[in-house]
């Protein structure tokens, strides 16, 4: 029979910071509202492509790489195998990427770029500026440049 386990005690409660405290001025809270922004803009500008941004990463880092096993652009884009995996076969059904299992390792599978999805993501990089420049609207050049600098650190 085990003992019974000790209870750690509670950390102790900070009535100023609970009273200070505001959901609007927490990290989390303003990059997930600023995370709503560019998801809508993307959505407006890309509408016509029926994309969402995650399958629009990948279909970027297979331009970018050209054939690249699958669990190495989900890598490339913060995306797990899970994720990935559905991704990749979204995409495949749409025609846009060709699985195949690579040729020296059959545990890999390979995405390739089909041309149906090698013009859709040309496409969809044309106006790819675009929703960074909307999304980013609000600030100055340097404000916006800073901005990215300091997400980019932080991911």
């Amino acid at each position: 029979m085990t003992a019974p386990r000790r209870r750690e005690a509670a950390p102790a409660i900070d009535a100023e910071a609970i009273r200070t405290y505001r959901v609007e001025d927490q990290i989390g809270y303003l990059i997930r509202r600023a995370h709503q922004r560019a998801s809508a803009i993307f959505e407006t500008v890309m509408r016509d492509f029926g994309v969402t941004p995650v399958q629009y990463a990948v279909l970027c880092k297979l331009h970018d790489l050209g054939p690249t096993s699958q669990n190495q652009v989900g890598r490339h884009v913060g995306v797990d195998p899970a994720t990935m995996f559905g991704v990749a076969r979204r995409l495949a059904a749409r025609g846009f990427v060709q699985p195949k299992a690579d040729e020296s390792d059959a545990r890999l599978v390979v995405l390739a770029l089909t041309d149906e999805g090698l013009g859709v993501i040309e496409a969809m990089k044309s106006r790819g500026g675009e929703v960074t420049a909307r999304t980013l609207d609000p600030l100055s050049p340097d404000e916006a440049a800073d901005l990215v600098r300091l997400l980019a650190r932080l991911g």
